[in-house]
């Protein structure tokens, strides 16, 4: 079971295809930090210093397979974004998009989507570029957000239990390898739920986190590991998820709602403690090591996923970073 589990992770593409943003990464590293980046690549939003506060940047450019619904893509494009604003422990202030799409009930679909995100979430589009007649649909929204507290997924250290928050109440959409938890519920509910990181940011009780995306909870511990220049122990048979939906695909789905948060253990029950009254399942799932290789264990049994030295996820980690992070 382990071995298939290992296999299907390093083989996805929700992972894979993360690898060629190291090039990019190298070409633009030299223009990331001109005075005000406290965080930039490798975090799930860019954290500007501005005027004693922090502004959060982010893009998504929604994965080419999820435009086959275009309504669901449209609300995936918010959903999204919004999700790595409040990783950082922030809330979103505006969004705008960009849209390309074959025929005008493309673009309705699209944009009905977005609507819909835009309602869910609470969060205006204020503007963007619509691209009509294009030769495939293609969708790109970028998020403002703000922090007084910013998390950051470059700290967590050496001894840090690793704790995975999910909302495990909603349903697998028949399509894709996502996990719907949002488009059902309340705007008023889904806040509740995410209102949890700015908690957790504001009592300074988590030293990392990061949003559980397309490479699914184990490719997003090793993206955190990565940045962070640590390894981790993993127990997979620990991670939270729905009883109707089967191990092998959970650790691959993209859930909706979902966190990865890294602590002190000192300050773990209040984290966990946090998350558990906003009505997230939030577990130990393992604990940060010095060895820089993520090893997972199930029933006994133990392997190594990534050996973080040697292999590169994303190629966002300590050392590539600028001076901005130096400090």
């Amino acid at each position: 079971m382990l071995k298939e589990i290992v296999d299907l992770v390093r083989n996805y593409e929700g992972l894979t295809r993360k690898k060629p943003i190291s090039p990019i990464i190298k070409e633009l590293g030299p223009v990331e930090d001109m005075g005000r980046t406290i965080h930039g690549f490798g975090e799930d939003c860019a954290v500007i210093d501005h005027e004693g506060s922090f502004l959060l940047l982010a893009a998504e450019s929604i994965w080419s397979r999820l435009l086959e619904d275009p309504e669901w893509a449209g609300y995936c494009s918010v959903l999204a974004n919004v999700n790595d604003v409040y990783a950082m422990g922030g809330r979103p202030l505006a969004v705008v998009n960009t849209l390309s799409f074959q025929n005008e009930q493309e673009g309705r679909l699209l944009a009905k989507g977005m609507r819909e995100g835009s309602l869910k979430f609470k969060v205006p589009i204020v503007g963007g570029h619509v691209q009509p007649a294009s030769d495939s649909p293609v969708i790109s929204v970028f998020i403002l957000g703000a922090a007084q507290n910013p998390l950051s997924s470059f700290d967590c250290k050496t001894g840090d239990d690793i704790v995975v928050a999910t909302d495990l109440v909603g349903r697998m959409k028949s399509r894709f390898l996502n996990f719907d938890s949002t488009s059902e519920k309340s705007s008023e509910d889904v806040l509740f739920r995410l209102e949890a990181l700015v908690e957790i940011a504001d009592q300074g009780s988590a030293s990392a986190a990061k949003d559980i995306s397309n490479p699914g909870v184990l490719g997003t511990i090793a993206m955190l590991l990565e940045t962070s220049g640590v390894g981790a122990d993993v127990d997979v048979g620990a991670i939270p998820k729905p009883e109707s939906v089967d191990l092998s695909s959970w650790i691959l789905t993209y859930p909706g709602c979902g966190f990865i948060v890294t602590c002190d253990e000192a300050r773990t029950e209040e984290t966990l403690d946090i998350l558990r009254e906003r009505n997230l399942s939030a577990t130990v799932v393992g604990r940060a090591t010095e060895e820089r290789k993520m090893r997972l264990s199930l029933e006994g049994e133990s392997r190594v996923l990534f050996d973080l030295e040697n292999e590169i996820i994303t190629g966002a980690s300590p050392a590539h970073v600028s001076g901005a992070r130096d400090e």
